[in-house]
């Protein structure tokens, strides 16, 4: 099976990739593949250019066995809509093998308001995360077009169509946060890889001066 998370990633932080790790594990995904967005369309544009945020995603992920990065959509034009990297994916991989979305709860319960969203189901898998012991966001649009996995065979045994609640542990991390940190001259260090505040450092990113390194 292979899994797909998406993002501006602007920076990647340890909010993304423990639940990504967590995803991974739980599911037993052969692959999971980090996409980030070019030109996000539901929120503003990433603050550094596209070849940093994969360069920072790339350094995050390095040696940790299925991890991906995957640049598919910093050379698409256009805004980064998920259904067409989905689409792409899909032919890539054939028909039958099972592929998997993950997002956030808050993602999902307004999934309705992403482009062709409804072809979504059709092309993979949706799996949302969620804080243990919050309950899933069983009202979201998507759930008529999709049925409940209640197990990992249930993902294994279909391509795509069905959706799992998947708890994970949730850290209260923000890029947003990271950003601001920075451009006051805090250190973000324990928020985010090493590897990640050093480029950033050796980049000079968010910030005139350069970031603390490790």
């Amino acid at each position: 099976m292979i899994g797909v998370l998406g993002g501006t990633f602007d920076p990647v932080h340890f909010g993304h990739l423990r639940p990504a790790l967590e995803v991974q594990e739980s599911l037993g995904l052969d692959e999971l593949r980090f996409v980030p967005s070019r030109v996000p369309p539901h929120r503003e544009s990433p603050e550094v250019p596209a070849d940093h945020r994969l360069a920072m995603v790339e350094r995050a992920i390095a040696g940790v066995p299925g991890f991906v990065a995957d640049a598919r959509e910093l050379s698409r034009p256009g805004p980064s809509f998920t259904v067409d990297t989905l689409r792409e994916l899909r032919e890539e991989i054939g028909a039958e093998r099972p592929l998997l979305l993950v997002m956030g709860m808050d993602a999902f319960a307004g999934l309705d308001s992403w482009h062709r969203w409804r072809e979504i189901p059709r092309l993979a898998h949706v799996v949302a995360t969620q804080r243990p012991g919050i309950e899933p966001a069983t009202d979201s649009p998507c759930m008529a077009l999709a049925e409940v996995a209640d197990s990992v065979a249930a993902l294994q045994g279909a391509p795509s169509g069905r959706v799992c609640f998947q708890p994970v542990t949730q850290l209260d991390i923000s890029g947003t946060a990271i950003r601001e940190c920075l451009r006051s001259g805090r250190s973000p260090r324990f928020l985010l890889p090493g590897s990640v505040l050093h480029y950033i450092a050796e980049h000079r990113l968010y910030r005139d001066a350069a970031a603390p390194s490790e």
